[in-house]
């Protein structure tokens, strides 16, 4: 039985823990056709249905890009375009109802280069276009270390030039928001970075482990907090069902107040998706 499969996953089984809580999912990821995704090559609808109708009461996700679906050829900064284009059908497939209460994707987030600065806006009006009524903002994950087991995404101190600023200027005067990844010593170059660009909302991810998370909710308040899938590479260690519980049992000590933001008002906030 292969580990992280579906049959290994349901090995483990739990009743329902509170089922009556709403959950929006703020993370997680469609692709097809990706082999180096094991087990989980083809993620799409339907798998992502089969995890989140599991007796939990997840009303609505958020689409986080994944470098899928990319335009095969054109200039290479509207090459993610595609992604938004694929995600916005998938999502539309969702709204029809036939797959379940859930409203998958009901907010997209998708990726342009912010190293492109001004350059940057007819990227994001055409993610825009692509989704006028889903997309939310980009990623662009900046993890940048020193060592050369550590995989980065960018060159050192970049949240810190002059082209990835103006860039992000942009993006917040069209009102999108940030979703970016980075290395834990990297921390103060993304709190100078936010006081350089203040009418920005950055959305950091993601943190593990009990006492980190803990001491995120402490610093931040849970009204800036929220619990994630990253489906489907999370899957191969627990099953979505198994996830939720597990986050409705660390949440236990906070206000039922405090709880509805972590689990579902928060990203309903910051992914600014409606009537769920």
């Amino acid at each position: 039985m292969p580990y992280g499969g579906n049959d290994w996953l349901a090995l483990t089984q739990e009743p329902t823990l509170e089922p009556e809580i709403p959950i929006c999912d703020p993370h997680h990821h469609f692709w097809d056709l990706r082999p180096e995704r094991i087990p989980y090559q083809r993620y799409l609808l339907h798998e992502l249905a089969a995890d989140v109708h599991c007796g939990h009461n997840v009303r609505a996700t958020v689409f986080i890009e994944t470098r899928a679906m990319y335009r095969p050829d054109g200039p290479v900064e509207m090459r993610p375009v595609g992604e938004v284009e694929f995600v916005q059908g998938l999502a539309a497939a969702s709204a029809s109802g036939l797959y379940g209460p859930c409203r998958a994707a009901a907010a997209i987030v998708g990726h342009a280069n912010l190293n492109l600065g001004d350059r940057v806006q007819p990227v994001l009006e055409a993610l825009q276009a692509a989704s006028p009524n889903r997309f939310r903002g980009i990623r662009h994950t900046v993890t940048w270390d020193p060592h050369p087991e550590v995989g980065n995404r960018e060159k050192e101190g970049v949240l810190a030039t002059a082209d990835f600023r103006a860039g992000a200027h942009v993006l917040a005067r069209l009102g999108l928001s940030l979703d970016t990844g980075l290395c834990f010593p990297q921390l103060p170059e993304l709190a100078a970075f936010a006081k350089a660009v203040p009418n920005l909302t950055i959305i950091l991810m993601a943190t593990s482990m009990a006492p980190f998370m803990t001491y995120c909710i402490e610093q931040f308040g849970p009204d800036r907090c929220m619990f994630e899938s990253n489906f489907p590479p999370d899957k191969v260690s627990f099953s979505h069902h198994i996830l939720f519980n597990a986050f409705k049992r660390f949440s236990k000590g906070y206000s039922a107040s405090e709880r509805a933001a972590l689990l579902h008002d928060t990203a309903v906030r910051a992914y600014r998706i409606n009537d769920v």
